[in-house]
């Protein structure tokens, strides 16, 4: 009798509990994270408007030596025109999409207001770009794009080591030993060649490094220029890596 009547009374707590959260997204809906329109839960957290952003910025045709949009039709010898004289210190580049519109969102929300749910769904984002290559087996371990201690600390997170961690690459480990030595200026303000020469000699890797010979896979949120991801390479290369595959969650344009 009393198994029968705590069932009932369990049922009658959950059906309410089920009601209230109901009548809450009534008269409270939450808000699409990109856009801040009145999204369900059954939306889960974008806007049908930001859903089909993100599927245009992630499904763009890519060059994969230097990131950059174009055609499949402009690749010659497997780089774009904008690259086939240049020479990157890294050996190609896997993204998730454009920097734009949503994904630029999404991505800024993690970097600068402390969004770090997103780092999961965007992480989950660039595995699936990474499987679709078919170089998870290739890499021999991630490594993060390093913050200088000092905007780590104000920060309380790096977002890259957050998106490195959440690839869950089977048997290929995370390093931390490619550190960031000097406090840089913010990118996103500066031209090409003074981003060159921002981080020019920012980057070091720690005594006892486990680069030597292996597959990097170079991890960072944003690429705009390709200075930073260049510097690291160089970096790694000169530790004795035999290749560094930049994963990005969104490229602009270089210029």
């Amino acid at each position: 009798m009393w198994s029968r009547t705590k069932e009932l009374y369990t049922d009658m707590i959950r059906r309410a509990v089920s009601l209230a959260q109901a009548g809450g997204h009534v008269l409270w809906p939450g808000q699409c994270l990109a856009c801040k329109a009145p999204v369900l839960p059954s939306d889960d957290r974008l806007c049908e408007h930001c859903w089909q952003d993100l599927s245009k910025a992630v499904s763009a045709d890519y060059c994969r030596r230097c990131g950059r949009d174009v055609s499949p039709y402009g690749i010659v010898a497997g780089k774009c025109g904008h690259c086939q004289d240049a020479k990157y210190p890294y050996d190609g580049v896997i993204r998730v999409g454009r920097y734009e519109s949503t994904l630029r969102s999404l991505t800024l929300s993690l970097k600068f207001a402390e969004r770090t749910e997103w780092a999961a769904t965007l992480s989950g984002m660039l595995r699936q770009a990474v499987l679709a290559r078919g170089m998870h087996a290739a890499f021999d371990c991630l490594v993060p794009v390093p913050l200088h201690w000092r905007r780590r600390l104000g920060r309380g997170f790096n977002q890259s080591h957050l998106l490195a961690k959440g690839l869950k690459l089977p048997h290929v480990p995370v390093s931390t030993d490619l550190v960031r030595i000097r406090n840089t200026e913010q990118q996103w303000n500066l031209k090409p060649p003074q981003r060159r020469r921002n981080v020019k000699g920012a980057f070091a890797v720690r005594k006892g490094h486990p680069f030597e010979g292996k597959t990097i896979a170079l991890v960072d949120d944003i690429t705009t220029s390709g200075a930073t991801l260049a510097e690291c390479a160089k970096v790694l290369k000169q530790a004795g890596a035999q290749k560094v595959v930049a994963l990005v969650i969104a490229a602009a344009n270089h210029d």
